[in-house]
């Protein structure tokens, strides 16, 4: 059986009830269920949260709540794989033969069901082995980066490359953060996800990560700009 499962907590903080507040005429974890159901990769669609009201707004939308997330599992400094562990435990507990399973985050608003199929096809050609999961390349090389001083006085981070030709440069890569694949089995191991990771590549302007109000104002840009 193959599961995706999209952790929403419901104590965001920086941007309250980020999970659920309205975005392009939904809720923004709507993007994240509809693109599980619309790539066909999945049995079950499952979210993880303490919320009722996001446990009640999902459950709307076509996913499953077949348990709740403790509240030891739902603060701030909670990582992703502890998550995505008591998931696949909860969901064994159904009866359910749970093989594969991809940790789909709430605020994707961007994203593409075709990606999700492409990255399990990645894993699936890598031996099952691992994690699978998109980047996007950094848009400047990171090698040219700049420390900035509160008097606006800068300096480069590193000296070395400050006469390098950009096109000498290796490309430098980020974590779209979007979704990871992996194995019931590789979730349970704990295994760290960029120490054994395969990757698709992303356009960088289809990659949003929505921390800040800012973020959010960015993402909501680009939404229109694609639809």
């Amino acid at each position: 059986m193959r599961v995706a499962v999209i952790p929403a907590r419901g104590g965001s903080k920086r941007i309250p009830r980020k999970n659920i507040r309205p975005f392009g005429g939904k809720p923004m974890i709507a993007y994240a269920i509809d693109a599980a159901k619309a790539s066909g990769a999945f049995d079950r669609v499952v979210v993880s949260t303490d919320d009722d009201e996001i446990a009640a707004i999902a459950e709307r939308l076509g996913a499953q709540l077949p348990f709740r997330r403790p509240p030891e599992l739902a603060d701030d400094h909670t990582p992703t794989v502890p998550v995505i562990q008591h998931a696949i435990a909860e969901c064994a507990r159904l009866g359910w033969a749970v093989q594969w399973t991809c940790c789909i985050y709430p605020g994707v608003p961007l994203i593409d069901p075709a990606d999700i199929t492409n990255a399990w096809d990645l894993l699936q050609d890598r031996g099952g082995t691992g994690y699978s999961f998109p980047v996007a390349q950094f848009s400047s090389p990171i090698q040219r980066a700049l420390r900035r001083e509160e008097s606006g006085k800068v300096e480069p981070i590193d000296p070395r490359h400050v006469a390098t030709r950009t096109q000498d440069l290796e490309p430098a890569y980020f974590d779209a953060g979007q979704f990871y694949w992996a194995s019931a089995e590789t979730w349970q191991r704990g295994l760290a996800i960029h120490a054994h990771a395969h990757t698709i590549i992303l356009p960088e302007w289809r990659v949003v990560d929505i921390d800040t109000p800012d973020d959010w104002t960015r993402a909501e840009a680009l939404f229109r700009a694609l639809a």
